[in-house]
């Protein structure tokens, strides 16, 4: 429940995390209350679109950056049609937007869309916490939500609400139906993709390579996909837990059956996980930002890579592994930690990654990606 007020800079505001710690500031954007998952953002730049990734539905999204919202907002760079994040944290607001291609701020988009944030938070402190405790329920609450209201009873809300683990968000944030972004320039092939919580600028890096790309609902059959007589299939990002998948799970496995080119991304790449049989699991924090470290194992290069995820996939470092659908290999690693941030199968046209090839925002040393996903649609026409 929110109340959409501007200027509500000088309304104080409170975080209460679910094991009881709280962090008192200012309202920043609506003025209300929300819950969500608590976890951090690591980027320093691209907020716009952070909070447009539809892989942050039903999270509350702590920025590390301790000053936020200078370059202000426009109507180009959001990669969906809303805010998903549930809040946001942050400790320095700008006080002025200052870029020329501004429109307006920060706080007045938060505010328009009902998004509820606090402002003056030691996000440090926040982010270390969350390091050691892991991501966890939250809620921030300002104004009426607030005023005369006990800690006690507002923690008692925060556990009120549903955990990460276990939730199937995917059809709640991707497209009712179907529509088409066309190639730019020479139409060469034909995608259908599976939108699980697709960002705008995913398709778009497809058509710049000249592919017709069918977006296809999260709860598309394989009859679906295959209705567009795709040269390949791609797996979007998305929201939740991948343990909950099954529908994609099924739709991937009826692709691998078909050796049709495959290519996933971050929650795609949990798919595909899943369909060759490999486990998943919930990561104590995550990775977000746009400055996460991998090796491609196949060729021994280090990216710098955007993140966005919470669970990841159990598949063994050290061996290649035998699936119903040949033989396959985990081919990147984060080298921060060492989860698995790729898979690859070695007797089929089929290959994933945990991270955001499309960089937006974030770096392009993963641009590469869909030039190998092209690469594997020409082999095969071949």
């Amino acid at each position: 429940m929110t109340t959409s007020t501007r200027g509500a800079a000088k309304t104080p505001a409170v975080l209460v995390l679910e094991d009881g710690r709280t962090f008192r500031g200012r309202a920043y954007g609506a003025v209300g209350e929300t819950f969500g998952e608590a976890v951090f953002s690591t980027g320093m730049t691209g907020y716009q679109e952070t909070l447009t990734d539809p892989s942050y539905h039903r999270q509350v999204v702590v920025m590390t950056a301790p000053h936020v919202g200078n370059t202000g907002v426009n109507d180009e760079d959001p990669e969906s049609g809303r805010i998903w994040v549930s809040g946001y944290v942050v400790r320095d607001p700008a006080r002025v937007s200052s870029n020329w291609r501004a429109q307006r701020s920060l706080d007045e988009e938060l505010a328009a869309q009902g998004v509820v944030g606090i402002s003056g938070v030691d996000t440090r402190a926040l982010t270390r916490h969350l390091r050691e405790r892991g991501a966890m329920r939250v809620g921030i609450f300002s104004g009426d939500a607030w005023t005369g209201v006990r800690d006690e009873a507002l923690l008692a809300r925060v556990k009120e609400q549903p955990e990460m683990t276990g939730a199937n968000l995917s059809a709640e944030v991707a497209t009712k139906e179907a529509y088409v972004v066309p190639a730019i320039g020479e139409k060469k092939f034909t995608v259908a993709a599976v939108d699980l919580g697709i960002k705008g600028m995913t398709p778009h890096r497809m058509a710049e390579r000249g592919i017709e790309v069918h977006v296809l609902p999260a709860t598309a059959t394989v009859e679906d996909v295959y209705a567009v007589d795709p040269d390949g299939v791609f797996f979007s990002n998305g929201p939740g837990d991948p343990a909950t998948a099954d529908g994609p799970v099924a739709v991937m496995q009826g692709v691998l059956e078909r050796k049709t080119p495959l290519f996933g991304i971050c929650f795609g790449n949990q798919i595909l996980g899943r369909a060759l049989g490999f486990g998943t699991y919930k990561l104590k924090y995550g990775h977000r930002g746009i400055n996460q470290p991998v090796q491609d194992r196949t060729t021994g290069k280090v990216e710098v890579t955007a993140h966005n995820h919470g669970f990841a996939v159990d598949a063994p470092l050290d061996k290649v592994s035998d699936t119903p659908y040949g033989r396959a290999e985990v081919s990147h690693v984060c080298l921060n930690d060492q989860v698995v941030e790729g898979l690859q199968l070695l007797d089929q046209p089929a290959f994933s990654v945990q991270y955001h090839p499309e960089a937006a925002a974030g770096p392009h040393d993963a641009a590469y990606l869909f030039d190998r996903f092209v690469s594997l649609m020409e082999a095969e026409r071949a």
